[in-house]
């Protein structure tokens, strides 16, 4: 999935879920006769969790309410959050599936839950329990994976230092993003933030600084 490899300048400890929304995570289950059944999956926008949403609904036309949650941006420090409760009591079903994203800090995501309704009132207490539930099923059934913190940068080369570069990336867990062959090779790349100053130095010191890094 791009959304996910792409790794970006980060806030650290952040995760996101690895399910597409063509394949979510799922999980469901019933409480008073009302089945439960939450669904979740990674996304890079607001537009693509409402997209997954609309998504929902069409595959359960009969349910009776579909509640979501999303966040993104969270790992570069502009989250942005949406959450509907679809009919059900203000703040019973909406924030309990937010509530849920945030502590397991995740980003990035969508998180819904259907609920076929069984005929029996759970009350507010009820229903914030039964969403809570519905969303901390599907994020227990997802793939989780961790948003590394990069940096980014640009850097020509002439064309006999290519291999050895390419070795001083690899060995500091980085990866290539865009290479331009012209009379130098440019290359754009992301390195992990932790490694990132070990990795300049050894840049200079293999290339007697000849080699320029330029942060992007």
């Amino acid at each position: 999935m791009a959304g996910i490899s792409k790794q970006l300048e980060t806030i650290d400890g952040f995760s996101t879920v690895a399910e597409s929304p063509e394949s979510p995570a799922h999980d469901s289950f019933v409480e008073k006769k009302s089945e439960f059944i939450g669904d979740a999956c990674h996304v890079s926008t607001l537009d693509e969790a409402l997209a997954f949403v609309a998504q929902v609904r069409e595959q359960h036309p009969k349910s009776r309410h579909v509640a979501y949650a999303a966040i993104v941006g969270a790992a570069q420090g502009a989250a942005k959050e949406r959450m509907s409760d679809d009919g059900e009591p203000s703040g019973t079903a909406g924030k309990p599936i937010l509530d849920v994203i945030r502590v397991n800090k995740l980003t990035d995501c969508v998180v819904t839950v259907t609920r076929y309704f069984g005929g029996i009132l759970l009350g507010s207490g009820g229903l914030i329990r039964a969403y809570s539930t519905g969303a901390s099923m599907a994020v227990k059934a997802a793939g989780t994976k961790r948003i590394v913190p990069m940096r980014r940068y640009r850097v020509v080369l002439e064309y006999a230092w290519l291999g050895r570069f390419e070795q001083l990336l690899a060995s500091a867990g980085g990866n290539e993003e865009a290479k331009d062959f012209t009379d130098h090779v440019t290359i754009r790349f992301a390195v992990p933030s932790a490694n990132a100053g070990d990795f300049e130095t050894r840049v200079r010191e293999a290339f007697n600084a000849r080699a320029t890094l330029a942060a992007v």
